[in-house]
């Protein structure tokens, strides 16, 4: 594999051919918990350098897959997740909002500067250019001079801001976003997307999990359609036919939530 240095600082890996190279490959994942799976027999790829959008019914157990990616959550997983010799440092997750206690006295900086804990650590000093890149962060999402306000004073916008100045602050080579842009104006959503597609022409790999079917067809070139399996995974436009989203909503409502393992069942590529 020959390295390439792009704009983010971080070298990736492609191969001479221009071949895609995996980043994440599931094989046969199964996510339980309780002994309750959420999500059934998974295998795919997420490719370097893509952008991925996980969409699908309520309780599809789409974010029990990124949680499963990050390896945090509590889960069982069974399978096998194979994350292509990345670190956890190699990682930036952004959970969804409604997950967030806002209510620690925390500041906009201290919230950013969590993102540079790689560089600094538990015993690590903060240093002068890593303040001046939490500051340069802040100027990126629209946050500029705001680095002493308390978190719990700021709109559901501008927090979510302040979370994706701490991923730029990571610098992680795979970013897993969850509902990123739920609960939050237009012209966050905007400003937001347009971090989101710097990042994937940086040569980044972006997985969100959204809801906002034409946003996906519009902006996200691959996509995951889960419905606790595989309905379709691959080209946006194929994957997120009428028929397909009939299939995904047929399945949810047909879900008892105390049937046990299911069987295993192949899985759905598109092209």
């Amino acid at each position: 594999m020959a390295g390439r240095t792009l704009g983010g600082g971080f070298a990736m890996n492609v191969s001479p051919d221009c071949e895609p190279v995996p980043a994440i490959r599931l094989h046969d994942v199964t996510v339980s918990y309780d002994r309750h799976p959420a999500v059934h027999h998974v295998s795919g790829v997420f490719n370097q350098g893509s952008l991925t959008a996980i969409v699908g019914p309520n309780g599809a157990g789409k974010s029990t897959l990124l949680k499963a990616l990050m390896r945090e959550g509590g889960q069982r997983i069974e399978g096998r997740i194979d994350r292509g010799g990345l670190s956890s440092r190699d990682f930036g997750y952004l959970p969804q909002a409604a997950a967030i206690d806002r209510r620690f006295p925390l500041t906009v900086a201290d919230v950013v500067l969590l993102g540079g804990w790689h560089v600094f650590g538990a015993f690590g000093g903060m240093t002068r250019v890593l303040a001046d890149q939490a500051r340069q962060a802040l100027a990126i999402v629209g946050l500029e001079g705001l680095e002493r306000r308390r978190i719990e004073t700021l709109s559901s916008g501008q927090f979510q801001r302040v979370l994706f100045a701490r991923l730029i602050l990571q610098n992680a080579k795979v970013i897993l976003l969850d509902e990123p842009f739920t609960a939050i104006d237009a012209r966050t959503v905007h400003d937001l997307l347009a971090i989101v597609l710097r990042w994937h022409e940086e040569g980044r790999t972006v997985i969100a999990v959204l809801h906002d079917f034409e946003q996906v067809r519009a902006y996200f070139p691959s996509t995951l359609l889960l419905a606790r399996r595989v309905i379709a995974w691959g080209c946006t436009q194929t994957a997120l036919t009428d028929a397909r989203l009939r299939e995904a909503h047929a399945l949810a409502q047909g879900w008892d939530e105390r049937a046990g393992i299911c069987e295993k069942t192949p899985l759905r590529s598109v092209a």
